[in-house]
This record gives structure tokens, sequence and C-alpha cells, in this order.
């Protein structure tokens, strides 16, 4: 399986990192070893000094697709869930000003949280979704899906251009703002509407 991320997807969050809004998604892929492991705790790698959390909407496709039709991209997924796409930011600024790929910042060992499940017919609508995360009992991020510049059907319409989209696959959506720094002992809690989708530990 592989994860796909899209990034600068929500104003707020393209205007905290002083970024230029994009005329198409932005997209970059974390391999499956990124995968935090279930109840293990996220240990800030040696090589960076400012390790952001940035909580994000995920999205579970279910059905093999290429050059995917938005009107049918809802077919292709049966699951919504939360994560968390942790960045070095320290050193994707300095991979960036050399104009090299993000991959050592966004897609080291443990960098990609992903959360429970939902049956996507838990939702009215999955452009409507409320989500937030929590850091030691205070919100510091909340969005809705709504305020996405691509909405999910979109992205899947978009991403499977350039990719086949297989059973597993997980997209990163994005994330609204209110990224930050983690530190040692910092306690992480997303959330989907009222449902605990995921706890985790930083060390």
């Amino acid at each position: 399986m592989k994860i796909i991320c899209i990034g600068r997807n929500y104003t707020d969050h393209i205007k905290e990192l002083a970024n230029d809004k994009p005329t198409d998604p932005v997209i970059f892929l974390k391999p499956d070893t990124a995968i935090l492991l279930k109840k293990q705790p996220f240990f800030i790698p040696d090589f960076s000094n400012d390790v952001h959390h940035e909580v994000e909407i995920l999205v579970k496709i279910s059905k093999v697709g290429k050059h995917i039709d938005k009107k049918f991209a809802h077919k292709y997924y049966d699951e919504i869930g939360l994560g968390i796409d942790f960045t070095a930011r320290d050193l994707q600024q300095k991979l960036k000003e050399k104009g090299l790929p993000w991959e050592k910042a966004k897609a080291f060992d443990g960098a990609a949280v992903v959360g429970k499940w939902l049956p996507k017919s838990n939702f009215e609508s999955v452009d409507a979704i409320n989500f937030s995360l929590e850091k030691n009992g205070t919100v510091v991020q909340q969005g809705n899906t709504s305020l996405m510049l691509w909405k999910i059907d979109e992205l899947i319409e978009y991403v499977s251009k350039y990719f086949t989209l297989k059973i597993g696959d997980i997209i990163f959506t994005g994330t609204p703002s209110g990224v930050a720094k983690v530190e040692a002992n910092d306690e992480l809690r997303g959330l989907i509407e009222n449902n605990e989708m995921f706890k985790l530990t930083i060390k």
C-alpha cells in the first residue's frame, strides 16, 4: 500500500507557513514504513529539533482505480479516518531552500499516524466533517472538510491521473492551521466530531 499526502489544501495553513496558494493539489508520498505502530509513542528523531504535528482527515481506498471521474470517486472509498502527518519543519525548510524533495522531512519512520476508521455512511456529507487535535488537553488544531480547497472526491480524481489507486491505499487530505512543534511528554488526541480516533505520547 502507499500513502498519498496532499499539501496546502487549507487557506489558513497556507498563510501560516507563508506559502503560495497552489493552482493544483500538492502531492507527496510516504512509504508504509512511515506508519507509526499502534499503541507506540512517537519518538522525535535525532535529525530534527522542530517536528510539527499536522492533523488530517484520511481516506482509505477500497477499490482499484485509475483516471477516476469525480462523479464516480465516492465509489472508491468506504471509510474515513484521522491521522497526523509529522513534519521535520527545520529539515523541510532546508530542503525547500535548495529545491530538493521533502521526503526526508515527511516520510521518515513513524511520521504517519493512522487512527481508527469510521464508515463513510456515518456522515451526512464527507464535505462537512469536523475534526480536531488536542495537545495536553487543549485544542490546537481544528478544521472542517468544507474548508478544503480540493474536496475528497476532487482529490481522488486528480491523484488517480498520476497514480493507480489500490485497495488499502490511504490519502492524507491536508491539514488546517495550528501546526506546531511537539515536545517530549506531550499527549496528542485526535477527534472526528466527538469520536476519539487516536491518542499518543511524544517521547
